[in-house]
C-alpha cells in the first residue's frame, strides 16, 4: 500500500485520476511488510530512500549541502558515469562508511578510498546491498541517433526489494528488453528527456507494458509531462514532482 503526504498550499492535484502533483519538499511514505519506506527526491536524478536504519542514496551529485538533514548514507547506488549521476567530490563528502554499488565504468574511476567499499555490477547481475536484494537492469539508448549517449552494456538501472515492495530506478535509458520484461514493480522512477533518454510517449509505452503501481517521472528536464495524461492505462498512479527546485 502506498500513502502520500499531499498537496502544498497553492498546488492542486491534476484533474486526471491517478496523476498527482506535489511539492519537491514533500516526501512519500510507502508501507511495506517490514516497515515504512520513505522516498526523498533531491534533484534531477538524485534521490534518497530510507527504510529502517538504511539510507540508500541514488546518483548523489551537487555537493553535500543538498543532503543536509537526511540520514547518513548506508549504501550508494550509481547508475553510470555521466556528471549528473556521478560526482567524486560529492561522494567523498557524503560517503562515510557507506557501501557503493556501481557499473564497471564508474568503479574504474573511483578513488582508491571509495573503491575499497565498492562493488561493480553488470547488466543482469543479482546480489544484496546492506541486506537488500538488488538486480542490475540494462540501461541504454535504443534509437539509432541516440546510441552515443548511453551505449549497450554500460549503464545500470536497479531493482531493490524492501520487504514486499519492489522499486525500480531506471537510470538513463530508453525502453530496453530488460525494462519491458519487469514484473511486480511497485514503484518506478523513469527518465524522460531528449535526446538522452525517453520521450514521455516512450515512457507511457513502458508504463503500460510492465505496469508499475506508482511511477515517478524524474530526470525530465524541459519535457512536457502533460503528455502522460490520459495515455497511462490501468491503475498506475503517476506522481509528478518538482525535481528542479532551484531552477
Amino acid at each position: 500500500m502506498v500513502s502520500r503526504r499531499m498537496v502544498v498550499a497553492g498546488m492542486a492535484a491534476l484533474p486526471v485520476l491517478g496523476m498527482v502533483r506535489v511539492s519537491a519538499q514533500e516526501t512519500d511514505t510507502v508501507t511495506t511488510s517490514e516497515g515504512d519506506l520513505v522516498i526523498h527526491p533531491v534533484d534531477h536524478a538524485s534521490l534518497v530512500l530510507t527504510w529502517g536504519d538504511q539510507a540508500i542514496y541514488v546518483d548523489p551529485v551537487g555537493g553535500a549541502a543538498l543532503y543536509e538533514g537526511l540520514p547518513a548514507a548506508t549504501a550508494i547506488l550509481i547508475t553510470h558515469g555521466h556528471g549528473d549521476h556521478f560526482d567524486v567530490p560529492t561522494l567523498e563528502a557524503i560517503a562515510g562508511d557507506a557501501v557503493l554499488v556501481t557499473n564497471q565504468d564508474v568503479f574504474d574511476q573511483l578513488p582508491e578510498a571509495l573503491k575499497a567499499n565498492a562493488t561493480a555490477m553488470a547488466n543482469g547481475d543479482e546480489g544484496t546491498v546492506v541486506n537488500l536484494p538488488i538486480r542490475a537492469i540494462a540501461a541504454h539508448n535504443t534509437t539509432a541517433d541516440r546510441m552515443q549517449y548511453h551505449p549497450v552494456g554500460v549503464g545500470n538501472g536497479y531493482v531493490l526489494t524492501f520487504g514486499d515492495q519492489q522499486v525500480y530506478i531506471a537510470g538513463d535509458t530508453e525502453l530496453t528488453d530488460d525494462m519491458l520484461a519487469l514484473t511486480d514493480i511497485d514503484i518506478a522512477f523513469l527518465p524522460m528527456n531528449l535526446p538522452y533518454t525517453m520521450t514521455p510517449e516512450q515512457a507511457a509505452e513502458a508504463i503500460n507494458t510492465f505496469k508499475p503501481k506508482v511511477v515517478y517521472p524524474y530526470h525530465y528536464g524541459d519535457s512536457d509531462l502533460s503528455v502522460l495524461e490520459g495515455v497511462v492505462e490501468g491503475d498506475t498512479e503517476v506522481r509528478l514532482r518538482n525535481w528542479y527546485p532551484n531552477a
